[in-house]
């Protein structure tokens, strides 16, 4: 009875300790279980949400306006400055497999955003130094310039899949309360980094081009160092996960243990597919996975030849691999027919950088004594985000709940999905201005004519609000998709994945 009685007391002890500590996995920044009520949750997304939002200022505060200063400062032709920009902004977009790969590989998100941060201030400082030094043609200081450009490209590029990802690692994946939260943070995280794209649009773009380059590229400089300081200041109270090793290397061993065993046969108990013992997994810092579907299950079938060469050391991977090894290349393989349905999305998405301001060049500009920069119109994309973000997560998702009973309103695959409808929605709306124009155009015989009809530029505003409001479902629940979906050794490479179809 006593014997019963202290069983007890310390499973009750053990579940009060679960309460107490994350159940994910997380640590401090030595290593060691955390406390749940001390740290995480919203107390540390505010540091991170700041860091976005002046990582983002800083960012889009040269990449607006960067041909204007190629053209205008560094005297590159058009063309020539034109490639120039494109090439750097792909860039941007293909580093972040760089710091992916790095933080869950080996140093973490923490680490990897500290890192590239670093990169990307010294790039900035580099920027507005070149600015402020007179003689901006000169060979040596061009080649500073773009020296610093592409510091900025890697820098910004290694910090974009470790900061979302890091804000998210913030709440506990095993407790429902915080689960709930983390989806919200999505949709705040979107908003901050918008807060500083619109910003930097309305803001710097003026300042560079009224008072001067050096104080244009002097202010981002100084916002990426607030961006650091802001990340620091948090540091005590960030919830950490520890990297688990390549994930391109674990990829690569199912590959190769597959076609190894490509003969053997599939064992009819599933249970004798090989798996460490308990909870513990071959992935630190990972859980472990459930089997799913047979395909490249042979990698984890264990045969004689696996236990000899074994002979009491642990297994050779390119061999053997566990379940969860084979499960985390299954989710990749799942998850690329929801990757490429969203590289149609951007693909809308880019109409608004090209199409509709070569439309809108067409149209009249003159809204009484204002003339409207075709490009300024993309603001209202912004802005319907920055009015629909908190509408969606206060009003619309409560609502939602009450029908479906869902925890997030819609599901995450659902909420892409109304996104990807409302793109529909943004070339309609567009193709029927179009129609307008083209009909007003062919009754004044200017149809191949590139002058202004009189047909107002307003009349785009429509197609941009619905672009802005596509965004909202389908760009916010892409991330939050791709995370919950992710292998928990592999969130920094499934978000790196996910930029690659802006490229």
């Amino acid at each position: 009875m006593e014997h019963e009685q202290q069983s007890l007391l310390i499973e009750a002890e053990h579940e009060e300790f679960r309460k107490d500590y994350t159940g994910d996995g997380s640590v401090n920044l030595k290593g060691l279980p955390i406390l749940k009520h001390e740290t995480g949750n919203w107390r540390a997304c505010y540091f991170i949400l700041g860091t976005e939002c002046c990582e983002k200022l800083a960012l889009y505060g040269i990449a607006k306006n960067l041909v204007s200063y190629l053209t205008r400062q560094l005297h590159e032709r058009n063309v020539v400055a034109a490639r120039n920009v494109l090439t750097w902004q792909g860039t941007c977009y293909f580093t972040p497999l760089l710091g992916a790969l790095v933080a869950d590989s080996y140093l973490g998100k923490f680490w990897t955003i500290a890192a590239f941060s670093t990169l990307y201030f010294i790039g900035l400082v580099m920027l507005t130094i070149s600015a402020l030094v007179p003689g901006q043609s000169s060979q040596s200081q061009t080649v500073g310039f773009y020296f610093g450009l592409y510091l900025v490209a890697l820098g910004a590029g290694g910090i974009k899949p470790c900061v979302i990802t890091f804000g998210a690692d913030q709440f506990d994946d095993n407790d429902p309360i915080e689960r709930s939260e983390r989806a919200s943070f999505f949709n705040w995280a979107s908003f901050m980094i918008n807060i500083g794209a619109l910003l930097s649009g309305i803001i710097l773009v003026y300042i560079q081009d009224n008072y001067g380059w050096g104080l244009g590229f002097g202010i981002p400089t100084l916002f990426m160092g607030l961006a650091i300081v802001s990340f620091f200041i948090g540091t005590g109270i960030y919830r950490f996960q520890r990297p688990g090793g390549s994930p391109v290397i674990r990829i690569c061993q199912v590959i190769v243990a597959s076609c190894r065993k490509w003969t053997v046969q599939l064992p009819l108990d599933t249970s004798l597919l090989y798996e460490l013992p308990g909870n513990s997994s071959f992935i630190k810092g990972s859980k472990q996975k459930v089997r799913s579907h047979k395909y490249l299950d042979k990698a984890a079938v264990i045969i004689s030849s696996d236990i000899k060469l074994g002979n009491g050391n642990p297994l050779n991977p390119w061999r053997l691999c566990t379940v969860t090894q084979v499960e985390e290349l299954k989710l990749l393989v799942r998850l690329f027919p929801i990757w490429a349905t969203t590289i149609v999305f951007y693909a809308v998405g880019c109409q608004s950088l090209s199409m509709f301001i070569e439309q809108g060049m067409v149209l009249d500009k003159q809204v009484r004594s204002f003339t409207i920069p075709p490009a300024s119109l993309s603001t209202f994309d912004v802005i319907s985000l920055l009015i629909l973000v908190p509408i969606y997560d206060k009003i619309l998702v409560p609502v939602v709940r009450r029908f479906t009973g869902k925890e997030r309103g819609f599901t995450q695959l659902q909420r892409m999905g109304i996104g990807l409808f409302l793109s529909i929605l943004t070339m309609v709306s567009a193709a029927l201005v179009e129609m307008k124009r083209l009909e007003i155009a062919r009754e004044l015989n200017l149809v191949h004519e590139k002058i202004e009809i009189p047909m107002s530029i307003l009349w785009q505003i429509p197609q941009y609000c619905l672009d802005g409001t596509s965004q909202v479902f389908t760009l916010i629940g892409q991330a939050e998709f791709f995370y919950s979906e992710a292998p928990d050794a592999m969130r920094c490479l499934y978000a790196a994945f996910s930029l690659f179809t802006f490229t």
